[in-house]
């Protein structure tokens, strides 16, 4: 498979019909929906940092490591694993059940006190939590045509920010009034009704509502046998340069934003002096403002580079790194946070939406989960860095020194997504046979 290869997306959609319209807008808003829900048993931890800090008279290298670093190196292993499964199982079953376990664990958590059952349960929450998004790129990718996937996944994309919006300001208010347990236990009970709307509402597949396939996702002589399969995947993901190139790209992607997300609380409190309540509103700033930033940035990829995400990728990270150099040395002010961090969010949400969009069009519907799992472990792995690493910077030099950090993060992801300006649009033209 040559990355180099092929031309954009210039033919016009497929024709469907009312009913298979319908089933698109029904499945696209459940799953956002659905998957918003795991961000708010996934991001409630960092409004409980303080107060678990306060208990157990842990330092940030401790917390980051042990409730960052390992959750966010489990979670994206298990969004490999689990994106290996999902293309192969039905994805209304399988996201409604990670969505169960997860808001299990977040019960578990809120119970505990040692710091060796709290690593535990976090740690498997972060497994739990790698069975929610492969099955939604199992979804978009059989439901929507590659000519406008990066729109419409752009659009569900939102999900991440509505969804760690909702937990910002939820959280916020729940650490002060009702302290740090509720931060998990009301969450975990919203996520289990959730779970049993999605579980009404999704379904797998169009022909499993029997509809027929989209004409232009149709994979030739795609393998059924394991055999076949696997060495589908190897081709068409394991080996595949252009999968590469953005799975690289995106551990920087992740370290910047997550730099933002686990941090935040503790950064504007001990950086900036902002209270948690008022934090739980600046950060949601930063993710409201994302959720204009992903569909900006799907509609670009389709409308201007004709698919090729990485072109799009290259300006929002570097656009990315001015704004938290801007937040660094900007004054203590509420309105210049907010603007600041809304600015950050914008533009880093764009290649977070990007690399998942463009990894499921390149590997084709067949390895979409697979594809957007392998791309994920890199992402998570950053936790290494935005996790453990950035704690431990900040306990001996200080936030500046983590700012200068988070700077240096998006200029590197700039860079190597400069490196995958040509690579092609998808990969259904090309995709193997075998």
């Amino acid at each position: 498979m040559n990355p180099q290869a092929g031309t954009s997306i210039a033919a016009p959609l497929p024709v469907v019909s009312n009913e298979f319209r319908y089933w698109q807008r029904r499945i696209l808003i459940t799953s956002l929906v659905g998957y918003a829900f795991f961000y708010l048993v996934r991001k409630n931890l960092s409004f409980a940092m303080p107060g678990i800090k306060a208990q157990l008279g842990l330092s940030k290298a401790e917390l980051g490591f042990y409730l960052f670093t390992l959750h966010g190196v489990v979670y994206g292993v298990s969004k490999f694993l689990n994106g290996f499964v999902a293309d192969r199982v039905n994805a209304r079953w399988y996201m409604v059940t990670g969505l169960v376990l997860s808001a299990a664990m977040n019960f578990c958590f809120g119970f505990s006190s040692a710091v060796v059952t709290l690593g535990v349960f976090w740690v498997l929450n972060g497994w739990f939590q790698g069975m929610g998004f492969p099955p939604c790129a199992r979804l978009m990718t059989h439901w929507f045509s590659p000519r406008e996937l990066a729109t419409k996944m752009s659009i569900w994309n939102t999900s991440h920010s509505w969804g760690a919006a909702a937990a910002q300001i939820l959280s916020g208010y729940l650490a002060i009034k009702l302290g740090w347990r509720a931060i998990f236990w009301i969450p975990g009970m919203l996520a289990i009704v959730a779970a049993i709307v999605m579980a009404f509402r999704l379904r797998d597949t169009p022909t499993s509502v029997g509809l027929p396939e989209l004409p232009d996702t149709h994979v030739a002589n795609a393998p059924a046998e394991d055999h076949d399969f696997n060495k589908f995947i190897r081709r068409q993901v394991l080996t595949n340069p252009a999968i590469w190139v953005f799975a690289i790209a995106n551990f920087f992607v992740y370290a910047v934003r997550y730099s933002f997300l686990d941090w935040g609380p503790t950064l504007l409190k001990e950086a900036k002096g902002v209270e948690l309540n008022e934090s739980g509103w600046l950060l949601a700033a930063f993710e409201i403002s994302g959720v204009a930033g992903m569909l900006l940035s799907g509609w670009i990829t389709d409308k201007v580079f004709g698919g090729r995400g990485a072109r799009t990728c290259v300006f929002c990270m570097f656009m990315a790194s001015l704004s938290a150099l801007a937040f660094c040395y900007a004054p203590s002010s509420t309105l210049v946070n907010a603007v600041l961090l809304g600015c950050a969010g914008f533009f880093i949400y764009g290649p977070q939406a990007l690399v998942g969009i463009c990894a499921a069009n390149l590997a084709t519907k067949r390895a979409a989960a697979t594809a957007v799992g392998f791309t994920g472990i890199f992402g998570y792995l950053s936790t290494t860095l935005s996790g453990w690493g950035l704690g431990k910077l900040a306990d001996v030099f200080g936030w500046h020194a983590g700012f200068l950090a988070i700077i240096a993060f998006g200029l590197v992801g700039t860079a190597l997504f400069a490196l995958g300006w040509n690579l092609r649009p998808h990969g259904y033209a090309n995709a193997p046979t075998h």
